[in-house]
């Protein structure tokens, strides 16, 4: 590219730039709230966090379902107990998670944030207590320009109030997850939570009440780490909310002196008034934009009443705007990079969950000494077992070695009882005799087994240190 080129390129950038209006908090957005298939799948999707607030509430064989037993090191889901031990398969579920994401977004943009996102779907539902109490945008206007009167500080004191108590709850019921809900509703109640109870209560209360209600698309703008490195997940090939302008230009009333010349676009300015953050799609892709599709559906309501096709604003891509066909999904490097993580990381997660052992065995050898020699000649070897029982009954479990000929437990097999969801640490001393022993190093394979039902044998491979061998 020629340096001009460049330049000109530049000054086309800047020159786009300033169309742009970026409510930097000096004014509020009261978006005009409309019906189309696009706030349909709005409020579809806003449904799922329902299940974020009756999560805590399900029982699941007498204890509750989903539970992050922190003082236990422990999490509960339904009938699966995780351990610190199973960590991985924790951040295999947060590399799936990321790579949805990432690749949700190279495909169509921030879907997420227009749709999933607990941020706006919490404005969402706090802008539309606003709408049903104050009224629409232009009743909103007038109201906050009003003069403080009986009638203004009824709306506003309700609406608050209501806002408060969405704010509670969402702060109560992410504090559930972590200790028993029920008990903790009681202990709210009689103002005996814990201190860290509180800290996280008001901290949820904050976070809700004040960015919901008040900073709303300014989050977006100044506080979301994902907006900022949006672009760097998008390419020609990513599907976004987009104004055609060869056929919305130039824009113009219907009818008039040389309407047939102007393009579908009459500039109504819905687009604009129904956009949660104040973007005016018609300048092309902002950072404001999070994909909602809510100017969609108000142009193509407008494209109805003038008897216009629908379409002028629509997901497309920058090659389909350019008249190039796009590539297939599983063609896109991107695409195939974050599916076959995608995969991977499904595949560890199956096959962990499918994997983890009803009891956890680990065998520490005594360093200081590596081993002791007695008074008649045998070689001692002290061992630390821990072992850690995952189900919610008590095993009673036996300890034997084997793959060692001449090396036994001092004392014989031992015989152990293992708690409900607890560690048992406990330790062992092996002997030889040195005629026995070939090696400096004798590998030996340490056996638990379950006496009684469910069957369980787990296995441990360590090694028998000696001076030398014979």
């Amino acid at each position: 590219m020629s340096e001009e080129n460049k330049q000109g390129s530049i000054e086309d950038i800047y020159a786009d730039a300033a169309h742009w209006h970026v409510n930097t908090g000096g004014e509020t957005i009261h978006a005009k709230r409309m019906p189309g298939r696009f706030r349909n799948y709005k409020w579809y999707a806003s449904i799922l966090w329902l299940l974020y607030f009756i999560g805590p509430y399900f029982r699941w064989d007498g204890q509750q379902a989903i539970f992050f037993d922190i003082p236990h090191r422990q999490f509960h889901m339904f009938s699966l107990t995780v351990w610190p031990q199973d960590i991985w398969v924790l951040s295999l579920v947060l590399i799936l998670l990321a790579m949805t994401l990432f690749g949700v977004t190279a495909v169509a943009g921030r879907v997420w944030c227009g749709y999933f996102c607990f941020q706006t779907v919490w404005t969402d539902w706090f802008t539309w207590l606003e709408d049903k109490i104050e009224g629409n945008p232009i009743q909103r206007r007038k109201l906050d320009a009003a003069p403080w009167d009986a009638r203004k500080i009824r709306l506003k004191l309700f609406k608050h109030t209501l806002w408060m108590l969405i704010a509670i709850v969402t702060g109560i019921t992410f504090a559930a997850y972590f200790t028993d809900a029920f008990d903790l509703w009681h202990r709210y109640l009689t103002l005996d939570a814990p201190l860290v109870a509180w800290v996280v209560l008001a901290a949820f209360i904050f976070g809700t009440y004040v960015f919901a209600g008040f900073m709303r698309e300014q989050v977006c703008f100044w506080l979301c780490p994902y907006a900022r490195i949006q672009s760097v997940m998008l390419d020609k090939d990513t599907e976004l909310p987009t104004y055609d302008t060869k056929r919305g230009e130039p824009r113009g009333k219907v009818r008039g002196k040389e309407s047939e010349k102007r393009g579908d676009c009459i500039d109504c300015h819905l687009c604009v008034g129904v956009c949660p953050t104040g973007v005016d799609i018609r300048e092309g892709m902002q950072e404001g934009c999070i994909s909602c599709g809510m100017c969609i559906d108000a142009c193509d309501s407008i494209m109805d009443k003038v008897n216009r096709p629908r379409g002028l604003i629509r997901y497309a891509s920058e090659k389909e705007m350019m008249g190039i066909s796009l590539p297939p999904l599983f063609k896109r490097p991107r695409v195939i990079a974050y599916s076959t993580i995608f995969l991977l990381a499904v595949t560890g997660i199956i096959y962990g969950l499918s994997h983890i052992p009803p009891v956890e065995l680990s065998v520490v050898h005594e360093r200081q000494p590596l081993f002791i020699q007695m008074s008649n000649g045998d070689i001692h070897n002290k061992y630390t077992i821990k072992a850690v029982n995952k189900t919610l009954t008590d095993m009673h479990v036996k300890l034997s070695i084997s793959d060692a000929d001449g090396v036994e437990i001092v004392g014989g097999s031992q015989e152990v009882v293992l708690q409900a969801g607890r560690l048992l640490p406990f330790s062992v001393f092996l002997s030889a005799k040195p005629a026995a022993l070939k090696e400096k190093k004798t590998k030996i394979r340490f056996i638990l087994e379950n006496i009684g039902t469910p069957a369980v044998k787990i296995e441990y491979k360590s090694v028998f240190m000696s001076p030398s061998g014979s």
